[in-house]
């Protein structure tokens, strides 16, 4: 057992792809690209991204000639796993996935470089425009992703571009967006979220809130459109400072949001004060339909905007762990541990957000205690630290002697070190959202969208920890010799 992740190599990243173009093309240099053509939107493809998004060994897939909509449009699902996670983040493709997580942390989020866009006045988004009479988002392969849900949803791997009425900064956040008619969407944004304290301000104006959404993006923008990155903190600029060069944007005509210029297909418009439609429901990321059909706000498409044979990312979410588990457990546990370090708990030598409840409900954190109540600091931290607050559940704190990514080791120590009637803290209305199904309708009627925490301390107890029986296991260079003499008797 050991938490030994690699942060020591100090590998320099390098992004090989600056769109989503380039990135099918280094994921096909991997040999983890497949074609599919003739499926249907209406089932087909739904089908076979459940079968695909389970299996982190599996290709990504891209979907064409999908009858009934746009010649040449296509749809990308499961672009993270096997080798092409390694290449997404920009390193090495033999690293472990705390190796990677490490890694992304050092490199991108422990001093999250920054630099600002630039813009240029026309780029290949721009090769395709379709406004008034002719806009018909349903021209574009949306598959209905699960048989019971409510419509298609063209957002699953999109990013909403919005700016705040009163302090003016721009915000990418990654909501889910339904496809009502072919001039209207409607997207849901859980309370507290960025956008959504947006979307109330605009709300309680009463003016009408500009909203572009970038439907086809490279996989790096995605995944920081769905993180959690500081308010007032704009997710161009981290990206740039990511690939260190700025992204080039260029300002939608109508709303003046400001879009990468190699986007696959945006879609621009208003929503207005008051504007509702029924949406959902839709099976959603804790592996339930855990939100009703319910009113949501309504964009009205003003124009839409695509490449040439465009092509929309799906990343739409299953049972965990899934396809978003695997790539919200790297980022996630890079930032959770970020995000605890700088709160100043010293010695947190390891953190993992646990793909079984999709990088959320679950967080392992490893430390090397250094005075009693250690482990409880580093517990509550992670549990209400920005990174950890939402929707989560359980927080488990381990020794070091623990790796954090291995279920079966947290849940070891759990069984061995913790007293259940000693080591159990409960944090009560603590951030949750309406799709959590543990919530009791009765209290989602009333808008009381809480939840409860456990922090369990799984560490040798500090103040006789030195007296605690010894793990019968041998050193890590013994059993590094070990592997190295009779590896072969496995194989």
């Amino acid at each position: 057992m050991t938490n030994d992740s690699g942060a020591e190599k100090r590998v320099a990243p390098a992004l090989a792809y600056t769109d989503l173009r380039e990135w099918i093309e280094e994921a096909r240099k991997l040999g983890e690209v497949r074609e599919a053509s003739g499926l249907s939107w209406q089932q087909d493809i739904g089908m076979a991204a459940e079968v695909l998004l389970h299996d982190e060994k599996a290709p990504a897939v891209v979907f064409s000639d999908v009858p009934g909509t746009l010649k040449g449009s296509r749809v990308l699902v499961n672009f993270f796993g096997g080798k092409r996670a390694a290449m997404t983040l920009g390193f090495p493709t033999d690293m472990t996935k705390l190796e990677l997580s490490e890694a992304f942390r050092v490199n991108y989020m422990a001093d999250l470089k920054r630099v600002e866009p630039r813009y240029v006045n026309d780029g290949p988004v721009f090769e395709n425009k379709i406004t008034g009479d002719d806009i018909d988002v349903g021209i574009f392969p949306t598959p209905k992703w699960h048989e019971d849900d409510g419509g298609r949803y063209i957002g699953t791997g999109s990013f909403n571009v919005t700016r705040d009425p009163e302090e003016g900064w721009i915000n990418c956040g990654t909501y889910r967006v339904m496809i009502h008619d072919k001039q209207t969407v409607g997207f849901y944004i859980s309370p507290g979220k960025h956008g959504r304290i947006m979307r109330d301000k605009y709300e309680a104006r009463g003016e009408p809130m500009p909203v572009a959404i970038v439907v086809g993006c490279d996989p790096m923008s995605f995944l920081m459109s769905s993180s959690e990155i500081p308010y007032g903190v704009c997710e161009y600029e981290v990206i740039g400072g990511i690939r260190g060069k700025p992204v080039d944007l260029v300002k939608a005509p109508i709303t003046g949001l400001p879009v990468p210029a190699d986007a696959e297909i945006v879609i621009e418009g208003f929503v207005m004060p008051g504007n509702m439609k029924p949406e959902g429901p839709f099976g959603e990321w804790f592996g339930y339909y855990g939100s009703d059909v319910r009113p949501e706000p309504v964009m009205d498409i003003k124009a839409i905007y695509h490449r040439n044979d465009p092509i929309l990312l799906g990343c739409a979410p299953q049972r965990p762990p899934d396809e978003i588990a695997r790539y919200r457990a790297l980022t996630r546990s890079a930032i959770v541990r970020e995000n605890i370090a700088k709160a100043g708990v010293p010695d947190v030598t390891a953190a993992w957000a646990h793909e079984i409840g999709t990088a959320r409900l679950l967080l392992a954190v490893a430390i090397k205690q250094r005075y009693g109540g250690h482990a409880k600091q580093a517990g509550h931290v992670a549990a209400m630290c920005h990174s950890g607050a939402y929707a989560g559940r359980y927080v488990i704190v381990v020794d070091d002697d623990i790796d954090v990514s291995n279920l079966e080791e947290v849940m070891w120590a759990v069984l061995t070190r913790s007293d259940p009637a000693t080591s159990i803290d409960i944090i009560t209305n603590a951030w949750s959202t309406p799709l959590d199904p543990r919530i009791e309708p009765e209290r989602k009627a009333k808008g009381d969208f809480t939840n409860s925490r456990a922090i369990i301390d799984a560490c040798k107890p500090f103040h006789w920890k030195d007296k605690y029986p010894k793990v019968n296991q041998p050193s890590p260079e013994m059993r590094a010799l070990a592997r190295k003499k009779f590896g072969y008797l496995t194989e």
